[in-house]
């Protein structure tokens, strides 16, 4: 790693040391590799951490992380080194499958007396599992009254308790269909006149749990449909073939998977799935 550049006129006092410390810790908490590329990255955004906690060294940070009284800090780091780059509907092709096959999926087997279950993982501030609900709802608004949920999680606490708000800035829903906004937003008032508020009939359709990709998945029934986009980038090849293995066995046979566009399912998973459409799969064994 000494070939490594290293950040020029620090404020905080900062090594290769120090980096592959919270290298360390990333990866063993949450699965994520950081490559010796992103040195300079890991003081950026942890800088401004050390100024509110008011350290001079990252070794002083690193102690108070690995302490018992950092367990806090812990999900600050996280936060702060994890990107959460989403908005509502990204990636069209993907809701133009939920719109016009999922919903008839789910209403069948919810008419039959059956659940549908929907995870988005990693979903970041929440405009993706609160963008599946209002796919399904715009074209089959009787699965408001039938089991059907949206599960979003994510590792990180900060963006999971802004999903839950369901608040967002105007020039987040700004870009959403104006007919969609219309039906399925709420202006906000009072201090939060400058933002729309996702309705009540959405909500009711969507919750939010805190989850660790790497640790036990609280499912205790097979899920319908997966939608984990962009997120699994950010491991090593071994995390990513356990990872795909992991869901393959949480799906219904049959069941969808949604990745990202620069995303491949590898290990022995492929052979569990077959494609469906632009980085779109089902479960077939």
């Amino acid at each position: 790693m000494s070939s490594t550049p290293k950040p020029r006129g620090l404020e905080f006092e900062y090594d290769e040391s120090d980096f592959s410390h919270i290298k360390g810790m990333i990866y063993d908490d949450a699965g994520i590799f950081l490559p010796d590329t992103k040195m300079n990255l890991v003081y950026s955004r942890l800088a401004r951490r050390l100024r509110v906690l008011k350290m001079k060294r990252f070794s002083d940070y690193i102690a108070y992380v690995a302490g018992k009284d950092g367990r806090e800090e812990r999900g600050h780091l996280l936060s702060a080194l994890t990107t959460n780059l989403t908005h509502f509907f990204r990636e069209p092709h993907h809701f133009d499958i939920i719109k016009n096959e999922i919903a008839k999926e789910a209403l069948a087997k919810t008419a039959r007396g059956g659940k549908y279950r929907i995870w988005s993982a990693g979903c970041s501030s929440g405009e993706e599992p609160y963008s599946l609900a209002i796919a399904l709802l715009d074209v089959a608004p009787e699965l408001a009254k039938r089991d059907v949920k949206v599960l979003g999680t994510d590792i990180d606490p900060v963006v999971v308790n802004r999903a839950t708000t369901g608040l967002y800035d105007r020039e987040v829903v700004d870009p959403v269909e104006p007919r969609l906004r219309e039906l399925y937003f709420q202006s906000g008032w009072g201090p939060n006149a400058d933002r729309f508020c996702v309705g009540d009939e959405v909500r009711a359709m969507v919750e939010f749990q805190l989850l660790n990709l790497m640790g036990p998945w609280p499912i205790r029934e097979a899920i319908d449909v997966v939608m984990c986009r962009n997120v699994v980038i950010y491991f090593d090849d071994a995390t990513k073939a356990v990872l795909w293995q992991r869901f393959s066995e949480a799906l219904d046979p049959g069941g969808w998977l949604f990745i990202g566009h620069s995303e491949r399912i590898t290990g022995h998973a492929k052979e569990r799935f077959e494609s469906s459409g632009l980085t779109t799969y089902r479960r077939v064994r």
